[in-house]
């Protein structure tokens, strides 16, 4: 049975490899440790073996984790759905949201972020595959969703995030993350501060080295590198 450093170490060389057949710099690939029901000290192993970013998809579980955590040098990423009512919480819990998916949310982020004085990070979610079962704005509507959000103060919009379609082979998913890529190309032709715009989240444990070659700058990892979860898969 594999370690956690030894997953971690055999998924970043699979991340410099998906870097060099498309000649890009690996410093440009994030690695986000997606930690969703996994226990505190396997959590710690990963950020001994390196880990400096972890992932959650929930706001409850994640505040209990963050203050038992919270002697570790690592930053705090949100990546499931939020729910408007969550929303102060997670603001005072993340360093990135990546699932802001409608105006109603950009707009109570923007608020509860004036009341601090201080920005919020978000990346836009867009549902590439147009799927019911998932959140994220739709392809059509992002344009909208991206004018609105950069209008507003308290927010700064760094870039773009999907969960697209699970389909066995990668391969088949590279058009949603090309999609995806060639998005956030049209938003910093039209965006007041392009140079904002840089983070493109996409690709999950098994189908990141196809989206690392699709431009993705954040990976989110749980399976492959913490093992199978106790209640839910991966995907």
């Amino acid at each position: 049975m594999f370690s956690i450093a030894d997953n971690q170490s055999a998924i970043r060389k699979r991340m410099a490899s998906a870097c060099a057949r498309v000649n890009r710099d690996p410093a440009g690939v994030q690695l986000i440790g997606v930690t969703k029901t996994v226990a505190l000290d396997r959590i710690r192993e990963g950020v001994e073996a390196g880990l400096t970013i972890l992932g959650e998809n929930y706001v409850q579980e994640a505040g209990k984790k963050v203050g038992a955590l919270q002697d570790l040098e690592v930053t705090w990423h949100f990546i499931g759905h939020l729910q408007s009512n969550k929303a102060k919480t997670a603001i005072e819990l993340f360093d990135l949201i990546h699932t802001v998916d409608r105006k109603s949310l950009a707009r109570e982020l923007n608020s509860l972020a004036q009341k601090r004085g201080q920005a919020v990070n978000i990346l836009l979610q867009v549902n590439v595959g147009e799927e019911e079962t998932k959140s994220g704005t739709s392809p059509t509507e992002l344009s909208s969703l991206f004018s609105y959000a950069s209008s507003l103060d308290g927010l700064s919009v760094r870039g773009l995030m999907t969960l697209p379609p699970y389909l066995d082979d990668p391969e088949q998913v590279r058009p949603f993350f090309r999609q995806l890529r060639e998005s956030l190309d049209r938003m910093r032709d039209r965006a007041r501060r392009p140079e904002l715009l840089t983070e493109l989240s996409m690709g999950m444990s098994h189908d990141f080295e196809v989206a690392i070659e699709e431009g993705a700058t954040l990976i989110r990892v749980g399976t492959a590198l913490f093992g199978a979860r106790k209640a839910a898969s991966d995907r």
